[in-house]
């Protein structure tokens, strides 16, 4: 017993020698600057203590003051002055790092990581990280420098703020978040947030003049244009009081709009005389403690109160109520003579699908008379006034209007999801449909006042663009916009020119301006905003497309992402992706399942479109419906496949995969269909359908789309067979359960449920918790931790490491 005590204890200056230390030779140099010390009445402050020279050190910050390389071994000082001053440099570590930094030499330093004081102990997780030294000099110093780092391998340092995409690239930064133009189009207003190192999140506001994209003048607050004037609209509170003023947008001139605002959403009629605001009442109330349940969304807060319009008169400050009811009204749309509104109501009908429907009313504002056009249809959506009031615009499934803009046969059921456009004649009640043989999904829609055409936007296979529809001949054009996914547009109602916001499928948003034409793709156009800017320093590796044709004789279409320094004769790991709900994994650049920060940490990634995606035509999204996985998790098993049998680069035996939602419920249903998979990552997965239906807010909506005409008790080979729950034993592939304990959508049981299976069956499964959040984690913080525990795991199972792993869910001996 002794000698084995001895042996452990005599291995321990070999695993000690076994650090590799690297000494760091050159810095980025800010400084010397002269300071002296402050002069002192007395030897202590009011708390006794002395003065502490380094306390000097606490005004200096690493900014963007002229820097210089140096790699002397004396510390920088001034001839005749006390002087401050900082060496930095940069990690960039793909993996989880542990060691020590040592600063010999220096007497009076402090060290800063990433903007934190520090001791010198390192454990860094896969970030590009700021090492800042601020010292102080006696004049002519003679200390010497030198900066060692302790660590299992070399240590890669840098001068160059040049750096792979990390995280902190993804949640930080200054980004345009939203655009309008002006009712002449002389104006755009623009919308950018910034969000700090830590979460800090601030907005900022822009009156932009469109000729030539300048400054006009910053704003306080995101302002809403005026109908018919060159005129903005700015809400202020005065005491208890809710003021609308109207701005000039060329002088800046405020005139009183407003005062004494209701509460409530308000629009402002075309002929800018009077507001509609939609006030808001209270429901009967129950016994906070014990109380009934009238109907499956009676547990969502709030869905007992009921909304009802009211007309404010600008002129008189007279505000009428104009719609009562046990239903909620909201307004759809005002027509452009201001005369009449478009006045809709939905309701639950649980007798069957769909269970909501709607009423649609045109109101006439001079006689109050009110005329219900559509009474008791579902699969409806949004409701638009054409210019000259005589027909509705109307966006909905392919099953509205007794699948009028359907394509498929009578026996298939099209995917819930997908969306049309309709043209709706006021008179006659006649439906005509406008995208019936269009593939893309429409995502939003406008009708123009002065050229009379139609925008709208849709998802087109991954992309989504922008489009004009001539209403006249049903001809629709693609317009030739910047980027891959257009998320905002903007349309000047008395002129020709539309504004939007656009991703990069390797960029954030850049905004624009462009100019249209009737019938015409080409359009001009001026960048407003450079979205590449928000990239900072960060380098990105490539994307290319990649598609493949499934058993079924399908091209099944996909991404691949390979790393900035990417090298065709080494092996990676490799990450796949897929869709949550039914929309594709589009070319949004910010996405927290973002595959440029996976090529960053050594990964390549796949993101593919399996069958049952929107955009891709009605028939590809209803492969979605009565499926639940199967089909879709073939061409994701077949795409994987393929794709390494295709790209020597991949290693085959270390495939990751991912999915959130309907993705994490297919994330683990995979795992029961292969074993091509050697770690899995499941956020908000649904792992048993039966209950999925019954406890989420939208478990039974979403079951109408995905389920339809199907149910626990007449489908047991959809709710039970295919439910990965019930398959559990079936999975040997170390499985990721990430859920918010406030998940409204789908209930934390689901990951619960998988993982007392799996822990039961002695599997390799984790499940962490993020408390206070819901579907998705929107807390920078939470989200910090909850990305770093994604891809803790893949480098656990992918790259043979848990220290990262290990160092944020340390072992317990329990």
């Amino acid at each position: 017993m002794k000698k084995a005590a001895f042996l452990c204890l005599s291995m321990l200056p070999l695993l000690a020698i076994s650090q590799h230390e690297t000494e760091v030779k050159e810095f980025n140099l800010t400084g010397p600057f002269a300071v002296s010390a402050p002069v002192c009445a007395d030897t202590a402050d009011l708390n006794g203590k002395h003065f502490d020279d380094t306390s000097i050190l606490n005004g200096l910050r690493l900014t963007s003051a002229s820097t210089t390389t140096y790699n002397g071994a004396l510390l920088p000082s001034l001839p005749e002055q006390k002087g401050v001053g900082i060496l930095s440099f940069y990690i960039n570590n793909t993996s989880y790092l542990k060691g020590k930094l040592s600063v010999n030499g220096a007497k009076k330093y402090k060290l800063f990581i990433d903007g934190t004081e520090s001791s010198g102990e390192l454990k860094l997780a896969p970030e590009h990280h700021t090492i800042a030294i601020k010292f102080l000099a006696e004049p002519s110093d003679t200390d010497s420098i030198k900066v060692t780092i302790d660590a299992p391998s070399a240590i890669n340092y840098t001068l160059d703020k040049r750096h792979p995409y990390m995280v902190h690239d993804l949640t930080d930064g200054r980004r345009v978040r939203g655009i309008n133009i002006s009712a002449d189009g002389a104006f755009v207003t623009l919308s950018f947030q910034t969000t700090e190192r830590g979460g800090k999140s601030r907005w900022e506001y822009e009156l932009r003049d469109t000729k030539k994209g300048q400054l006009v003048r910053t704003l306080t607050q995101n302002v809403t244009w005026m109908p018919k004037s060159c005129a903005y609209i700015e809400e202020v509170w005065e005491g208890d009081k809710r003021v609308l003023y109207k701005v000039d947008a060329l002088s800046g001139e405020r005139t009183r709009l407003a005062y004494d605002l209701p509460s409530g959403y308000y629009a402002l009629s075309p002929t800018e005389d009077y507001l509609i605001i939609t006030g808001e009442e209270d429901g009967p109330k129950e016994d906070e403690e014990v109380f009934e349940v009238l109907e499956m969304d009676d547990r969502q807060p709030g869905w007992r109160k009921r909304s009802f319009l009211q007309r404010y008169d600008l002129a008189s400050g007279l505000c009428q109520r104009l719609t009562f009811g046990s239903h909620s009204q909201y307004l759809h749309d005002i027509s452009a003579d201001g005369k009449k509104l478009l006045i809709g109501s939905s309701y639950s009908r649980l007798s069957r699908r769909p269970t909501e429907v709607v009423d649609v009313t045109i109101l006439d504002l001079t006689t109050l008379k009110a005329d219900t056009i559509i009474k008791g249809e579902g699969f409806l959506g949004s409701f638009h006034f054409s210019p000259d009031g005589k027909q509705l615009l109307v966006t909905g499934t392919p099953e509205a209007f007794n699948r009028i803009g359907c394509q498929l046969p009578a026996s298939v059921i099209p995917n819930m999801i997908e969306k049309e456009l309709f043209l709706f004649d006021i008179a006659t009640k006649a439906v005509t449909p406008l995208t019936k043989d269009f593939n893309p999904s429409i995502t939003n829609v406008t009708w123009a006042n002065e050229s009379n055409m139609i925008f709208f936007s849709a998802e087109d296979r991954d992309y989504v663009r922008l489009y004009q529809l001539n209403p006249s001949n049903g001809k629709i054009t693609q317009l030739e916009i910047a980027g891959d996914y257009a998320y905002r547009f903007d349309v000047a109602n008395n002129s020709n020119q539309i504004c939007y916001l656009s991703y990069e499928t390797m960029a954030p948003a850049s905004a624009y301006l462009a100019y249209t034409a009737k019938g015409k793709s080409a359009m001009k156009q001026i960048r407003l905003f450079d979205g590449h800017t928000a990239l900072g320093d960060a380098e990105l590796g490539t994307c290319k497309d990649w598609n493949f044709t499934n058993s079924r004789g399908d091209t099944v279409y996909g991404r691949l992402y390979l790393p900035k320094d990417f090298d065709a004769t080494k092996k990676y790991p490799m990450i796949v992706y897929y869709y949550g709900g039914c929309s594709p994994v589009s070319r949004y650049f910010e996405s927290p399942y973002a595959p440029q920060y996976w090529n960053s940490l050594g990964y390549v990634a796949y993101i593919l479109q399996p069958s049952g995606a929107t955009g891709f035509g009605q028939e590809w999204a209803s492969r979605h419906v009565n499926t639940a996985g199967h089909g879709p998790a073939e061409d994701i098993i077949e795409g994987t496949k393929q794709i390494c049998k295709e790209h020597q680069f991949i290693d085959a035996s270390k495939i990751g995969c991912m999915g959130a939602s309907y993705g994490g419920f297919m994330t683990q249903y995979l795992q029961t269909q292969t074993d091509i998979f050697a770690a899995a990552v499941s956020h908000a997965g649904i792992a048993n359908h039966t209950s999925y239906w019954g406890e989420g807010y939208w478990g039974y909506n979403y079951s109408e789309v995905s389920m339809a005409e199907s149910y626990p008790w007449s489908h047991r080979k959809l709710y039970v067979e295919q439910s990965p729950l019930f398959n559990a034993d079936k999975i040997h592939t170390p499985l990721l359960l990430l859920h918010g304990t406030d998940d409204t959508n789908v209930p934390i049981i689901e990951s619960l449920q998988m993982f007392t299976a799996l822990k039961l069956l002695g599997r390799e499964v984790a499940l962490v918790e993020v408390k206070g959040e819901n579907h998705h984690i929107l807390d920078y913080r939470k989200r910090e931790k909850w990305l770093a525990t994604q891809m803790a795991w893949f480098q656990k199972w992918l790259k043979g490491d848990s220290s990262w792993w290990d160092a944020l869910y340390p072992k317990k001996n329990l």
